[in-house]
């Protein structure tokens, strides 16, 4: 059966874990890989892919865009796709078989009266499932290509759904982004920065409040009041990792405030 479906992935140095990514999504139409000029072996993996993907009669195509923002990048790529679904990954993202078929029978379905599709995420802390504190969300992944609109954006996806219903998927989507304390904590860092960003932007002011007790409140969510600990002791590190991402941006916060205006700091964000 025809998947009528695109994958579109935006990558930067992704190597460790962009030939997951790919290989769950091998048997789709078409895979759509905007690159912000990885140095590492992303592309070489990529690459070979493109060789793999013949079995399967997909194809796969490679955009180099420097990167702006997460929006822009997707935007670029979604201008690009050719068919009429689109389904949206990360490169630390895998696609079950479960919820491939789950696509499929959606969006062949002559009866079908959505545009749009929230799909569970499954994440994952150093191999171990997460369900609780702030782990079991919804996104919308999966959806007509004419149907939405997607926005600059820093951090977080951002899309509007411009016409047509939202339905809700079962089956998961294997999000493996916590793989180790040190690429966690500087996903976090990266993640600060920008946040901070965002916040500058949009006129925020930090304080010593929000430097030190924001911080703790982040854990008490996620750990306590979100059921973290049903997890087990083991996500510790990772609820103290976003209690560190939020000091550090409100902290980078509050020296933006102070020493800079907003056109040096985004000049030199943007030279990194």
């Amino acid at each position: 059966m025809k998947s009528s479906l695109s994958v579109l992935i935006i990558t930067k140095n992704n190597e460790e874990t962009i030939g997951g990514t790919l290989q769950s999504v091998m048997d789709f139409d078409e895979i759509v890989v905007v690159d912000s000029n990885s140095s590492d072996k992303t592309i070489n993996i990529i690459q070979k892919s493109k060789v793999k993907s013949q079995k399967y009669n997909s194809k796969v195509k490679i955009y180099q865009k420097e990167f702006e923002d997460i929006g822009r990048q997707r935007a670029y790529g979604l201008k690009n796709v050719t068919e009429e679904w689109v389904l949206i990954l990360d490169s630390d993202e895998i696609v079950s078989q479960k919820l491939k078929e789950e696509m499929l029978k959606r969006i062949h379905d002559d009866k079908n009266r959505f545009s749009a599709y929230e799909i569970p995420f499954q994440n994952y802390f150093l191999g171990r499932q997460l369900n609780y504190g702030g782990e079991n969300y919804k996104m919308v992944r999966l959806f007509k290509k004419n149907a939405i609109e997607i926005k600059p954006s820093m951090v977080h996806n951002k899309m509007i759904v411009k016409s047509g219903k939202i339905g809700k998927l079962k089956s998961k989507i294997h999000h493996h982004s916590y793989r180790s304390i040190v690429q966690f904590y500087r996903k976090f860092t990266d993640y600060a920065i920008r946040t901070a960003q965002v916040k500058l932007e949009a006129g925020e002011k930090s304080s010593l409040k929000k430097i030190f007790l924001y911080p703790p409140h982040m854990f008490w969510a996620r750990f306590i009041k979100d059921q973290g600990y049903k997890d087990g002791m083991f996500r510790i590190p990772l609820d103290f990792g976003f209690a560190y991402m939020e000091f550090l941006t409100y902290f980078l916060l509050f020296i933006y405030n102070q020493l800079l205006t907003p056109e040096v700091v985004f000049r030199a964000l943007k030279r990194r």
